[in-house]
């Protein structure tokens, strides 16, 4: 018997009797080696190998079983005890072989449709295998190989093994009758769930996947039962990810029953892992327009709008989910989610907390909650709400790393450090983790030790511009200014206008007492943020080192528009004033400075000063005063009192006041005393010179 395989593949219609027995005689006549292959299931593989044991009693006839894939079928067959006196040898189970290659072709990264539709890449290694050995098979081994094979197993055969296929070899059809493909079709309908197909193996799936594809094949389903296998077919391309397939699948089921919510939902599933959110949700709402209480496709809208950033409509649609389904945690989760991505934190951890009621260790709800908190700047609750999350998930890197941010927060910078190093125990290129662990060394005036930590979150992110900010004031903090310098123009190279490092450049530059660069660089700061009022600071006393008095002032003028309690600005403009010998002004400056900072000696001091240079004695020895009520040693005030009462003639207090100054700095100031024309007055008397004198041998002494 020679049939050919267009008799069932253009489903020509054969009486399954008139194949039997056509099959039965070929077998009875067949007296050496030959190669047949029969179509059939396993249920019509058993019921063939029974009937036809029992009617050909004249030969040997054996079974092989394959419940495994193998590579080498020749070995297996050549290792049988009784292969010399096998007539007839049924093999079974070959497809095995073939469904772990339909695995590998998906990990491979074929396509749905070269996978399952033959447009071949390669061969499977049992195919390779048997087309290499098939003279083998002819000059090994005289027996008649029957294999008992589904559809797509043939396939296989005519595609990839088409020599060995045509070699010799006839054709058999024996597809299930109406009672058996019934019965299997509804036993795949009852067996079938989605949970049930997460837990099957790659292989279990294929074969699975072809059980099913085979049986809707056959015209004599009823409508009813193809929706339903469609549908059990979608869910488990889905589950292989083949979505666009799985989505074909579900259209069919839809066209065989168009009210059937649950393919509506399904199909949705699949647009949304799609990334195509606008059909999903149209899909839903199919599934809700024939079954509006279905929490799932509710909730899985939800999901959809979310992705959208729609996240009004979405807690609206988890509030729907909820109605019908109260204790679902995973809707009372993403709804605080959507609550969250709202700003609307407490309204999220009051959700969070419901989800948390019905799911005590959803580890995802307690890290959100944390993240709320944290937002509402309640630093001790985030950390809490981090542990419970870590409790039930140790290894939550994202959990680890959110602890340390609300540690350093509350400047608790070595638990924050310790927290990062747990998250980088558990993802070690968290480029983050290793920024802010950087952040807090640095708080601790570990300078060197955060360097090295900006240098590893750099390493995994070389544009992260804050990181290269944060480590040229590290180097600025060592005061290594040229790398720190170098350290910015990295920062400015991944964020030309990161005002922040323009700013921090000028001062590197401004400590290297490169003031005109300095300043250029605040410009650029002030570009890119005009309010900046510590640029216009610091760029004031850049001019101010250049002798730009003038320039300064203007620029100090600017810092206080934008912070008028800005102490700082107030002394120095005082100090550019008092240069310009306007000395009236420098003393209403100070006196604005003192306002916002009543205690601060020097500001005291030079406002000391500029009374002094207008004459008005008194009132300067009343600020140093003032200065030295702040801070009793500071030899500055000492010394201008005693300069004053030089001036006035008052000898035992200049000379009282000029005493404290040396003891306090007695090189500066004996040495000032010699030549200080303020003391030309006092210089001829004898207190004066003994106390030069016996100060001076005090040095001599000191060595």
């Amino acid at each position: 018997m020679s049939l050919k395989l267009t008799e069932w593949d253009d489903d020509v219609p054969i009486e399954p009797e008139e194949e039997y027995q056509a099959f039965l005689q070929t077998l009875r006549f067949t007296q050496d080696f030959a190669f047949f292959f029969v179509r059939s299931s396993p249920a019509e593989s058993e019921k063939l190998i029974t009937q036809v044991t029992e009617e050909i009693r004249d030969k040997n006839i054996d079974v092989i079983k394959l419940d495994r894939d193998i590579d080498n079928l020749y070995a297996k067959i050549d290792k049988l005890p009784n292969k010399d006196n096998i007539n007839i040898l049924f093999i079974s189970g070959l497809e095995n072989s073939l469904y772990k290659y339909e695995e590998t072709k998906t990990l491979a990264g074929w396509n749905s449709r070269e996978t399952h539709h033959y447009s071949w890449k390669d061969v499977p290694p049992i195919l390779i295998n048997i087309n290499q050995q098939r003279e083998r098979f002819r000059d090994s081994f005289k027996i008649c190989f029957v294999f008992l094979l589904p559809q797509f197993a043939i396939k296989y055969f005519i595609h990839r093994a088409p020599d060995f296929f045509d070699w010799r070899s006839g054709v058999a059809d024996f597809p299930l009758d109406l009672n058996t493909l019934e019965q299997e079709s509804n036993r795949i309908i009852q067996e079938g769930s989605y949970e049930k197909y997460m837990d099957l193996t790659p292989e279990e799936t294929n074969k699975k996947i072809i059980e099913i594809t085979e049986i809707i094949e056959h015209d004599q389903i009823n409508d009813n039962q193809k929706a339903k296998l469609f549908f059990e077919l979608g869910l488990l391309q889905g589950i292989k990810q083949y979505y666009q397939t799985s989505i074909c699948s579900f259209d069919k089921a839809l066209e065989f029953k168009p009210e059937y919510h649950e393919a509506w939902n399904n199909r949705g599933i699949s647009l949304f892992n799609l990334g195509r959110y606008e059909e999903a949700i149209a899909s839903y709402d199919k599934a809700l327009e024939f079954k509006p209480e279905d929490d799932q496709a509710w909730y899985n809208r939800g999901i959809s709008l979310d992705d959208l950033g729609r996240y009004e409509e979405a807690i609206a649609s988890y509030d729907k989910a909820l109605e019908f389904k109260p204790d679902d945690h995973q809707a009372w989760y993403n709804r605080g989610n959507s609550l969250k991505n709202l700003g609307r934190y407490e309204e999220a951890i009051a959700s969070y907390d419901k989800a948390l009621e019905f799911k005590p260790d959803l580890h995802e709800a307690w890290y959100n909650r944390g993240i709320s908190l944290k937002n509402l700047g309640r630093y001790e609750e985030a950390i809490a709400s981090y542990d419970q999350a870590l409790e039930f998930k140790p290894d939550d890197h994202q959990a680890w790393y959110n602890r340390g941010n609300s540690l350093k927060n509350l400047g608790r910078y070595e638990e924050a450090i310790a927290s990062y190093d747990k998250a980088l125990e558990f993802k070690p290129d968290l480029h983050e983790a290793w920024y802010n662990r950087g952040i807090s060394l640095k708080n601790l005036g570990r300078y060197e030790e955060a360097i090295a930590s900006y240098d590893q979150a750099l390493e995994f992110k070389p544009d992260d511009d804050q990181a290269w900010n944060n480590r040229g004031i590290s180097l600025f903090n060592l005061g290594r200014n040229e790398e720190a310098i170098a350290s910015y123009d990295k920062a400015l190279e991944f964020k030309p206008d990161y005002h922040q490092a323009w700013y921090n450049r000028g001062n590197s530059l401004k400590n290297l007492g490169r003031y005109e660069e300095a300043i250029a660089s605040y410009d650029k700061a002030l570009e890119f943020k005009p309010d900046l009022h510590e640029a216009w600071y610091n760029r004031g006393i850049s001019l101010f080192n250049l002798g730009r008095y003038e320039e300064a002032i203007a620029s100090y003028d600017k810092a206080l528009e934008f912070k008028p309690d800005y102490h700082q600005a107030w002394y120095n403009r005082g100090n550019s004033l008092s240069n310009l010998g306007r000395y009236e002004e420098a003393i209403a400056s100070y006196d604005q400075a003192l306002e916002f900072k009543p205690d601060d000696h020097q500001v005291w001091n030079n406002r000391g000063n500029s009374l002094d240079d207008l004459g008005r004695y008194e009132e300067a020895i009343a600020s140093y005063d003032k200065a030295l009520e702040f801070k009793p040693d500071y030899h500055q005030a000492w010394n201008n009192k005693a300069c004053i009462y030089a001036l006035q003639s008052k000898i035992e207090l200049a000379i009282e006041n000029l005493q404290t100054a040396i003891n306090l700095h007695p090189d500066q100031y004996r040495e000032m005393a010699k030549t200080d024309s303020d003391f030309d007055g006092i210089r001829e008397d004898e207190r004066f010179q003994v106390l030069i004198y016996r100060t001076q041998m005090d040095a001599d002494e000191r060595g």
